[in-house]
């Protein structure tokens, strides 16, 4: 009886601790698909914004994207620290409500709304619910996609493109 129950706990600890340890590794936040909601966490956690990643399940770049850089610790610590994440898959059918209440499908917001077209597609919001970045493709390195967020952290997406960022930024790395 003894061995049994130390048995059930030290499967408990071990199954607990697995769950903990992949959800502070994890760079996706879980979602019910209502982003007016995520919204209110975002603004109520002291967030600038939500940034949503736009995918197909068999897209090679997407998958190269979630599993290198967005598994890197200091990436995910960037993006977590600043933002809600979320993936929306662009072939999806379960019911989402964007940030202005409107319902309709993953796949329904993503074609329509956002216009996405290729994948990946990376876009962050502000608090608001309003688009401040979108970028299509994966990025080439991890520091570009770090770029990404620290363009919106930095409110440099008021004064210049995103091209314009990343070549200062590029121009700043090389310099001794």
């Amino acid at each position: 009886m003894k061995k049994w129950l130390l048995s059930f706990i030290l499967a408990g600890l071990s199954a607990f601790s697995g769950s903990a340890w992949s959800q502070a590794g994890s760079f996706f936040d879980e979602s019910f698909g209502n982003y007016q909601e995520e919204l209110e966490v975002a603004r109520e956690n002291g967030k600038k914004g939500i940034f949503i990643f736009f995918h197909m399940e068999e897209c090679p770049f997407c998958h190269r994207m979630r599993s290198t850089i967005m598994t890197e610790p200091d990436v995910i610590k960037l993006f977590k620290d600043n933002f809600m994440t979320f993936e929306v898959d662009i072939e999806g059918s379960n019911e989402v409500t964007d940030f202005d209440g409107t319902v309709s499908t993953a796949q329904d917001m993503s074609e329509k709304k956002y216009r996405v077209r290729a994948t990946p597609v990376m876009m962050i919001f502000d608090l608001d619910g309003k688009p401040i970045l979108k970028y299509t493709g994966p990025t080439r390195t991890k520091e570009e996609f770090k770029w990404l967020a620290q363009y919106v952290i930095d409110g440099a997406y008021n004064e210049m493109p995103f091209t314009k960022y990343k070549r200062q930024q590029k121009q700043a790395a090389r310099q001794p």
